[in-house]
């Protein structure tokens, strides 16, 4: 990759986009591992077209990269697992699209890249809050968890939100949690938690609704409370907003 100095930012690539993208592609390549292929497979993440690359080398190749929205559509477009989790680093968030988040959510097939482009980029988009309604309802499972998932990311970076989009989305919340599926189930949890940890409103929100699914008779929302009441009253937590 181009040399640059520390803290500035890349020069412009002059290359054309294949080039540029067969070269990402040659750095991953050098960049992969067997013990991060195993690692994909240890932590539930099937990703049959995949390298084997660690977050951190990841990260310093999309620092060499920059903000390059042509070439972020050019790397999903591979299908390569790591090429995907780059496209959260490199694309840009003011020019990404409602429709290229429709497009890239129906091709999320594991955890990974939906959890890496939700925090990442996604949640960085004027569309975030109408892709959480949208998605949320889903029925298929990875599309479903970009939709929780998009949500917590929003409940721990969106500074100027106030309490009432996310005192509504409890009720996407409540839904969800009927969905036993794995990774519904604990994205359904991680947005509930994100979101009671924001303010004291919410947290009693928060609270009250987990308790309500901890006693649930069906497994699924039972698990939900149960997990996020674990989060949600830890000292750490509730101590915040006593007094």
């Amino acid at each position: 990759m181009r040399p640059r100095k520390p803290g500035a930012a890349p020069a412009p690539d002059p290359r054309p986009l294949p080039a540029r993208v067969e070269a990402v592609l040659a750095e991953l390549r050098a960049l992969s591992t067997e013990h991060d292929r195993v690692n994909l497979a240890r932590f539930g993440i099937d990703a049959p077209q995949a390298f084997g690359i660690s977050m951190a080398h990841l990260q310093r190749l999309a620092k060499t990269l920059g903000r390059d929205h042509a070439l972020a559509a050019a790397l999903w477009e591979t299908g390569w697992y790591e090429a995907r989790l780059l496209t959260a680093f490199v694309d840009d968030p003011a020019l990404v699209t409602p429709d290229q988040m429709e497009r890239w959510c129906r091709d999320f097939d594991n955890w990974g890249v939906v959890d890496t482009l939700c925090f990442k980029l996604f949640d960085r988009t004027p569309h975030a809050w109408a892709k959480v309604a949208a998605w949320c309802p889903r029925e298929a499972e990875f599309e479903k968890r970009a939709g929780f998932a998009l949500l917590a990311s929003l409940a721990g970076h969106d500074k100027g939100a106030g309490d009432a989009p996310f005192l509504e989305s409890l009720s996407l919340i409540e839904a969800g949690a009927q969905d036993g599926r794995n990774f519904v189930k604990k994205g359904v949890s991680w947005a509930l938690r994100r979101i009671g940890g924001r303010s004291a409103a919410l947290h009693q929100a928060s609270v009250a609704l987990a308790q309500r699914l901890a006693a649930a008779p069906e497994r699924g929302p039972r698990w939900v409370g149960k997990d996020a009441l674990r989060d949600l009253q830890r000292p750490m937590v509730a101590g915040r907003f006593k007094g």
